[in-house]
């Protein structure tokens, strides 16, 4: 079994042995690192920080445990129970407070969990941050509150509604065509809080909802992960309710697809090209995604006379790149869209309250606005090397020997030729080099990364 500690928080697997999984004593060690880092970022009389979680079955407990150990270093906390990533994000904004934490593992199996730590703008934590926990983690260098100082739990479960109301006010979500547009969808949520919020955001836009997998028990029907051979039962339930489209999200509600009125997924990568799309349609300018994400989107800035920039890979980067450019829209192609005028978060809630803005104002079937974009097709490999190997010579020997391209070389090398591109980075976990190539073919992408992994054979002797 797993535990992972890294800049952006800790994540594992429920149960075991302390130091080798996620048990009681981790959570409480890393709360605690996180609660004394908050102390130290201002000196003042009160602290707040918001804790909210998806539905795993590892939720609540982990929850528990959390909150109440900042309670015991005198932070108040305030409760959101089940609720999503985005809404945890939206809240300390809202609450003006001095931080949060959201109790998920993501796309991950039910067997994990993890503590995902933010900042007091509701935004994940910097490198430095992230790294400053860890360092008080390993230290052990906390210093709790006597017994008249200790915090207080204040449970609010209405911030889903908030968030929601938050989206509602936005004026590029035009409420009323969606009304009028009497649009039908089926949604699966994986039977975690997507299945709350989701349903809350169509009915307030007078959306008709067909719930699949919406009980929020934490019991993963599926791998929770939204890719196209997870959900077969989706696909089939879009064609038999002859419904507009359908929405997968992740347990935490970061991650968006769709499924068009034939059954056929629309694509996790153009789920940000289309909500782009509208977004620049009405107020033109820049874009951000990681570095391997679509080329897509490059193309549709361009075409709405934007200006498109690609970013290390891992969602602060991307903030940090919107930040830097100005960026209107943005996020990563795994279904990961942020919305700066709401948040600087992924925010499925928010991306499909601009879709179906999209889908309402162009009268068009959802097949039809996927038929609008460039066709690419992605193929991602990897490639086992030996630990002895220096990585960052091989990626630094790559990037010389393709010198001539258009080079990338802020989060391992990604090399741009003129139809495909192809993106090699190391994996800070494992003696392995991920490869990522886009083409306008899948036989071309694969063929792209195979010739990588032979070069790389060739250069290495492996």
């Amino acid at each position: 079994m797993t535990l992972i500690k890294s800049i952006s928080g800790i994540r594992g697997t429920i149960g075991g042995v302390p130091g080798n999984n996620l048990t009681p004593i981790d959570a409480v060690r890393y709360a605690a690192a996180y609660g004394s880092w908050i102390k130290q970022q201002r000196d003042k009389e009160s602290y707040r920080v918001v804790v909210g979680r998806d539905a795993r079955i590892s939720g609540e407990m982990v929850q528990q445990l959390v909150m109440n150990t900042l309670v015991g270093l005198g932070i108040n906390v305030i409760d959101l129970g089940l609720s999503t990533t985005p809404t945890v994000e939206v809240a300390v904004a809202l609450e003006h407070a001095d931080g949060g934490i959201i109790l998920t593992a993501s796309h991950n199996p039910k067997e994990w969990n993890a503590l995902k730590l933010l900042n007091s703008k509701g935004e994940f934590l910097n490198a430095k941050a992230g790294q400053e926990i860890l360092d008080i983690a390993e230290k052990g260098d906390t210093t709790f509150a006597d017994v008249d100082s200790l915090g207080a739990i204040t449970v609010n479960d209405a911030y889903i509604d908030m968030h929601i109301d938050e989206i509602l006010d936005l004026p590029l979500v035009n409420v009323e065509a969606i009304k009028k547009a009497k649009l039908k969808v089926v949604v699966d949520a994986v039977n975690s809080t997507g299945g709350i919020a989701i349903p809350l955001l169509l009915d307030a836009l007078d959306v008709h909802c067909t719930k699949l997998y919406c009980t929020p028990n934490g019991e993963f029907p599926h791998n929770p992960e939204p890719l196209k051979e997870h959900l077969g039962d989706l696909m089939e339930l879009v064609v038999e309710e002859q419904a507009d489209f359908g929405i997968v999200v992740d347990p935490d509600v970061d991650r968006l697809a769709f499924v068009d009125e034939k059954g056929e997924m629309f694509g996790e990568e153009y789920t940000l090209v289309a909500v782009a799309d509208y977004v620049l349609g009405h107020t033109p300018g820049n874009t951000v995604s990681n570095m391997s994400s679509s080329r897509a989107l490059r193309d549709i800035t361009e075409k709405h006379g934007g200006s498109y920039t690609a970013s290390a890979v891992g969602e602060v980067n991307v903030v940090q790149q919107m930040k830097d450019t100005n960026a209107v829209i943005g996020g990563e192609g795994n279904g990961g869209v942020i919305y700066p005028e709401l948040h600087y978060g992924r925010d499925s809630l928010v991306g499909i309250a601009l879709f179906l803005s999209f889908l309402a104002e162009q009268n068009k079937t959802v097949s039809e606005i996927r038929a609008q974009y460039p066709a690419y097709f992605m193929s991602k490999k990897k490639i086992t090397l030996t630990p002895q190997l220096d990585v960052d010579l091989l990626l630094k020997t790559m990037a010389e020997r393709y010198a001539s391209e258009e080079i990338k070389t802020i989060d391992g090398v990604k090399i741009d030729f003129p139809e495909n591109w192809v993106h090699l980075r190391k994996s800070n976990t494992e003696p392995i080099i991920r490869i990522y190539t886009e083409a306008r073919s899948q036989q071309e992408a694969d063929e792209l990364a195979n010739r990588f992994i032979a070069e790389i054979k060739e250069i290495t002797g492996i």
